[in-house]
């Protein structure tokens, strides 16, 4: 029989995992196997969870962009309206979004979008919100929100590519410092 309200906590466990197993990885070159035996469980009942290698990973990045989203609207409703885009900055380099797992599945969440059209798809809505939310910030400070908003946007995929690249720890303060120097040079 099994046991009530163990679901939703072995496809945490699951998530985490996947999360893992990918960051110490570097790819998405692991196994179901790995990813089991990091949650604690049976490659049969991962599979039962979810399918497929490929459904933990997109469950894995839903959670992932769960967190980035109420990352957003936290430091959104900490720092008001006029400092929009300072808070959308921030909440990109959260320590909770900057950690060198978090980093590496998101680069290979941009691979696997090249072919499987589900990731393809939850690629294109976050570019949507992120461009979105910046566009909305940046409209009282330049004559290009758009434009500026997408630069901004290739930005912290450089500064992500480039933290993950850099071995050590990722360093969330700097990245952030890096961020917020370029765009008050640039909107100067």
């Amino acid at each position: 029989m099994p046991k009530l309200g163990a679901e939703p906590i072995r496809k945490a466990a699951l998530i985490n995992a996947v999360i893992h197993e990918v960051g110490q990885a570097g790819s998405l070159d692991v196994t179901v196997a790995q990813i089991a035996r990091r949650a604690g469980m049976s490659p049969a009942l991962a599979h039962h969870y979810f399918g497929s290698k490929d459904q933990m990973f997109l469950q894995a990045m839903r959670y992932i962009l769960r967190v980035y989203g109420t990352s957003v609207l936290t430091a959104l409703q900490s720092r008001g309206r006029n400092r929009r885009l300072e808070a959308i900055v921030e909440a990109n380099f959260a320590p909770q979004n900057f950690r060198r797992e978090t980093i590496s599945a998101w680069l290979n969440f941009y691979v696997l979008a090249l072919t499987e059209p589900e990731a393809a798809r939850l690629l294109r809505v976050y570019h949507r919100r992120l461009e979105s939310n910046l566009i909305v910030a940046l409209r009282p400070l330049t004559d290009h929100p758009r434009r500026t908003a997408r630069t901004i946007g290739a930005l912290i995929d450089g500064v992500y590519l480039r933290a993950v690249l850099r071995p050590g720890p990722t360093d969330a303060e700097a990245a952030m410092k890096t961020m917020m120097d370029y765009i008050e040079e640039a909107l100067a």
